[in-house]
């Protein structure tokens, strides 16, 4: 424990941002970097807990308080090396994880909790810095070949920790470029590229390979996984959850995704087919009160929106904690994002009901309905009713749909592999094993779990690696090493 009474004596702070009316010129990142005094005392806030929550909040198990001891005494390669020992990809999750842990952190009982996030990012970008970050290819070579279709978090995550134990590992990607959801879903003002491909071309010198615009199943054919020992399917859930009402097929309805992927192809100077489609001067109504729907406001922001406005289908979630959603579970609490803060109208328990024409097949409003919400008795919403006389119409030129994603794409490789399917359209794998019901074909990620955060997509897919090389190897369980999957 760095600092005995760290906790009493500083309060939780995080680090400056740009002014909003000059990050919106821009898709860059905007957060800046802690003092080195200030982080030392954030990592001081840390109390080091007899039982640290924080680890359970966390679906990596990140060995937390271990690591802000060794911020606070400035140890900065040891700090690394427990950060790296059970996180593949630090640089990511400490800009994009909604930090689980923190919602577990001890000191958030009646507190803010201490901003592990922020101290994570720090870390893997000191570590970089100081170069204590190189590719290490290892001279162990077992002879055994295995293919990871998709290269977001879960994807990269098993290549990563099966090329460490000397298995043969190509990554196939549909899209131009590596990353998956991390280069082509998530915004650039949250997680620029540069990020990405100094982590790639990390894996590339440690042996994975690569193939880009190679779509399993379309351009290639599925066949071409039987030279292989064993393949893991990593891709996401890619299937939109729809809102099929009246006006649906009108221009300038789209799926969130949609839009945020063509943005970034259009930062990254990548190529699209489709039609452009910008918010520039319209008036955007994001429907979906989740992260992705963030993200639609961020971007519509940027693009130079006429107005922004957000709606959710469930009721304003209450700002602290309720008798539901007790410590140390994660709480569904009021979520003020940064791009928010840039220019956004919310509103809760609102049903979308038409979307409007203008008679030459361009959307032009939507007409919406308050809901009244029934609650059980701790407080949760169960069900709804329209409230009389609140239909009205609001000028609209775009919507996003931001409503969540159903399962994979079943099309193409799933149904030529022959994988069994969950209920919910996922696929099916043997529990704790993540072995499908095909022989050989492992499954790790959205794509097994569902919509998930990025955490556990880096979770799955290392745990997906030990229980493959535990089938290529011929190991046990019991006879796995742990630290053959130590990643630094």
């Amino acid at each position: 424990m760095g600092k005995p009474t760290g906790f009493k004596e500083f309060e939780r702070t995080l680090p400056k941002k740009e002014a909003v009316a000059s990050r919106k010129k821009t898709y860059n990142e905007f957060v800046h970097a802690y003092s080195d005094e200030e982080l030392n005392k954030q990592a001081a806030r840390c109390m080091n807990c007899g039982i640290p929550f924080c680890h359970s909040g966390c679906p990596l198990g990140n060995v937390i308080p271990e690591f802000n001891d060794a911020v606070y005494d400035g140890k900065w390669e040891e700090a690394y090396r427990i950060l790296v020992s059970t996180n593949n990809f630090p640089e990511f999750t400490g800009r994009i994880c909604p930090a689980p842990c923190e919602s577990a952190c001890v000191l958030g009982i009646n507190r803010p909790p201490v901003a592990i996030e922020e101290i994570e990012k720090h870390i893997i970008e000191i570590a970089f810095k100081r170069e204590f970050i190189k590719a290490r290819p290892t001279h162990l070579k077992t002879g055994k070949r295995v293919a990871v279709v998709g290269s977001g978090p879960a994807g990269l995550a098993a290549a990563a920790q099966l090329i460490k134990v000397g298995h043969e590992v190509t990554v196939y990607e549909r899209d131009d470029k590596p990353g998956g959801l991390l280069r082509y879903g998530i915004p650039d003002f949250k997680l620029e590229k540069w990020v990405i491909d100094r982590r790639i071309k990390l894996l590339e010198e440690e042996g994975v390979q690569f193939r880009c615009n190679a779509e399993v199943g379309k351009n290639v054919p599925a066949t071409e996984l039987e030279a292989y020992d064993a393949v893991v399917l990593a891709g996401g859930s890619t299937i939109p959850r729809n809102l099929n009402i009246p006006g649906r097929e009108l221009n300038g309805v789209h799926f969130a995704m949609e839009f945020l992927k063509q943005q970034n192809k259009r930062v990254g100077n990548s190529t699209f087919e489709e039609a452009d489609i910008l918010a520039t001067g319209k008036n955007v109504l994001v429907i979906g009160g989740g992260d992705t729907g963030s993200d639609c406001v961020g971007t519509s922001n940027r693009h130079g929106a006429k107005s922004v406005t957000q709606f959710e289908l469930m009721p304003q979630p209450p700002k602290d904690r309720t008798e539901a959603m007790p410590w140390p579970t994660y709480p569904m609490l009021l979520k003020t994002t940064t791009s928010h803060e840039e220019g956004c109208e919310r509103q809760w328990s609102v049903g979308t009901k038409e979307f409007i024409g203008d008679g030459d097949g361009n959307l032009k409003a939507i007409r919406v309905v308050d809901l009244e919400w029934e609650r059980d008795q701790m407080g949760r919403p169960v069900k709804f009713t329209e409230v009389a006389g609140s239909a009205r119409e609001l000028p609209c030129e775009r919507v996003f749909l931001a409503m969540g994603f159903l399962h994979p794409q079943h099309e193409g490789l799933l149904q030529q592999l022959g994988v069994e399917l969950d209920e919910r359209g996922n696929v099916r794998a043997v529990e704790g094993e993540y072995q499908t019901t095909a022989d050989r074909i492992f499954v790790a990620g959205d794509m097994r779990r569902g919509q998930s955060l990025v955490v556990w997509a880096i979770s799955e897919g290392r745990e997906c690696a030990r229980k493959v090389d535990e089938y290529l190897m011929g190991y046990s369980e019991l006879e796995s090493k742990d630290a053959v999957f130590d990643y630094a």
